[in-house]
């Protein structure tokens, strides 16, 4: 999968995507601001959300619109929420702007056809799927018929959905696929997070892995890591106090540079698997176990337990000879603190 100038693969650094949201708080000089912020903290990409309230549910204040259930939205109605929590469409194009200033891939979730007609006039180079809508089938079609990575989430799928999506973007001719596990609880609880899932979603269905994050801190992405995702996407604010439906479960610049950091350090200590030594490794293993003299031995008498010893450093003889030399007699006289060597043995 390749977006813009990031290569994403099994061998590819994690690429991560600062979640823009609703946490410009109906201001677009803060949603700038953010973007900014966003580079600073290390963010790969700036990824926003293309719906209007009018897009994405009804105006209707009847008891299946009440969101409900122990989410932090609880109460409010589905319209008023989307309302106070879109990015206006105007917006797009100069938020795309900043953010390819800024060095940042950015693109978007849309949520309907005529907010993918809008991301197509600007040109974006891949689409984000979020996790409730994986079973729009007809918006997921229309979205791989662009020929762009698609990354779906995957919070609220069964195996079922997800195959109906990625048969989807198939059919389209679109094998650019991406899955994010996801859990879709704002915030989500840590033990639910389930990161085995995400080799699994890389080994059962043949795609790039990677997590869409609503955990509070930084043990999850790092967990996701090891496990293989080569995604990794956050909710960014550029201050709590600016408040607004996602602030609760977003990052601020230092929680989301730190994050990055112990992300990375994360692909480092994953490394390779290989079982040659380096310098230091090498240094360090002359202080590991050998066989020495541990009393004087006169040309003749036995090697026993009390006059060699296995022992720091490891200059000496291989302490797997230990049991081979005990018994059989010096051929030379020996100090205590010499290095046991075959030689010393007589045959």
């Amino acid at each position: 999968m390749k977006i813009e100038n990031f290569t994403i693969d099994q061998n590819s650094k994690v690429f991560i995507i600062a979640e823009l949201s609703a946490n410009h708080n109906g201001s677009i000089d803060v949603a700038i601001e953010t973007i900014k912020a966003a580079k600073r903290a290390g963010a790969d990409c700036i990824k926003l959300q293309t719906y209007r309230a009018d897009t994405i549910t009804l105006d209707s204040k009847k008891d299946d619109f009440l969101i409900k259930g122990g989410s932090i939205w609880d109460g409010k109605n589905l319209f008023e929420l989307y309302q106070e929590a879109y990015t206006p469409w105007e917006w797009h194009k100069e938020l795309f702007e900043v953010a390819r200033k800024e060095g940042l891939v950015s693109f978007s979730s849309p949520f309907d056809p005529t907010s993918v007609e809008l991301l197509e006039s600007l040109n974006v180079p891949a689409y984000k799927i979020a996790s409730f809508e994986i079973t729009d089938i007809p918006l997921i079609e229309l979205v791989a018929s662009k020929g762009k990575p698609v990354i779906i989430s995957t919070g609220i799928a069964t195996v079922e959905d997800i195959e109906l999506a990625i048969d989807a973007c198939h059919r389209m001719g679109n094998s650019d696929i991406a899955l994010l596990k996801c859990t879709s609880s704002y915030p989500a609880p840590i033990e639910e997070a389930n990161m085995v899932m995400v080799k699994d979603l890389a080994d059962r269905f043949g795609v790039i892995a990677g997590l869409s994050d609503h955990t509070m801190g930084s043990t999850v992405p790092i967990v996701a890591t090891c496990f293989g995702a080569k995604i990794i996407e956050k909710h960014f604010i550029l201050d709590h106090s600016i408040g607004g439906p996602d602030a609760s479960f977003s990052m601020d610049e230092a929680e989301f540079t730190q994050m990055v950091k112990a992300v990375r350090e994360a692909e480092q200590a994953i490394g390779v698997v290989d079982y040659t030594l380096t310098e230091k490794q090498l240094h360090g293993k002359g202080y590991c176990r050998s066989l020495y003299v541990a009393d004087e031995i006169k040309a003749g008498e036995v090697f026993t337990k009390e006059n060699i010893k296995s022992v720091r450093p490891g200059l000496g003889l291989h302490p797997k000879y230990y049991n081979e030399v005990l018994g059989k007699t010096a051929t030379q006289d020996l100090e205590k603190g010499d290095r046991l060597s075959l030689d010393f043995v007589k045959k």
